[in-house]
């Protein structure tokens, strides 16, 4: 009977597990994620409240910019419903005009309702040279406001960047109920 007991709470693991197998770069971009949530709440009280509010979010760690008149940018994040994990991100933006440089940011993107979420889930979420991100200092998530369902704050990790192009960026969704799945 321990032999059964043994054999069915190994079987029970190996499959909750299997189905939320992750590399060891999609662990560190997870772990990046939470010290990277930790820090930005510390930094402004204010996102606590839009991360209980929101639909869901997303939490790029480490986004790398640079640019000599064409630039771009990429990182790698995790989405979050209801405070847990779903899935991952990946951001990609280009641009080209008077810019130089090169800097390292984190980034969370809010979704206020289902329908922004939706779009991005289903890789329709696109922005523009119109859309900008709230630099994140302490007070600033009070004034910021929601702009099509959706809210971008930025903290700045290291580097200088001067800007003025025009460009979009670009984000794609992979859910970890997909990867079970397969």
């Amino acid at each position: 009977m321990k032999t059964l007991k043994t054999i069915l709470l190994g079987a029970i693991l190996f499959t909750t597990f299997s189905g939320f197998s992750q590399t060891e770069k999609e662990a560190k971009i997870m772990k990046d994620a939470e010290k990277v949530k930790m820090k930005m709440v510390k930094t402004d009280k204010g996102l606590k409240t839009f991360m209980d509010n929101s639909t869901a979010y997303v939490i790029f760690p480490n986004v790398g910019e640079g640019a000599l008149i064409i630039g771009g940018a990429s990182g790698n994040g995790v989405v979050y419903e209801n405070g847990k994990p779903v899935g991952l991100a990946d951001l990609k933006k280009v641009d080209i005009g008077l810019q130089a440089g090169g800097q390292a940011l984190s980034e969370i993107i809010f979704f206020e309702t289902e329908e922004a979420l939706a779009k991005f889930k289903d890789d329709e979420l696109t922005f523009s040279a119109e859309a900008s991100a709230v630099v994140l200092e302490s007070g600033a998530s009070k004034n910021a406001n929601y702009s099509d369902g959706v809210v971008v704050f930025a903290m700045p990790k290291a580097g200088v960047m001067a800007d003025l192009s025009v460009g979009g960026q670009r984000l794609s969704y992979d859910s970890f109920d997909d990867r079970s799945d397969k």
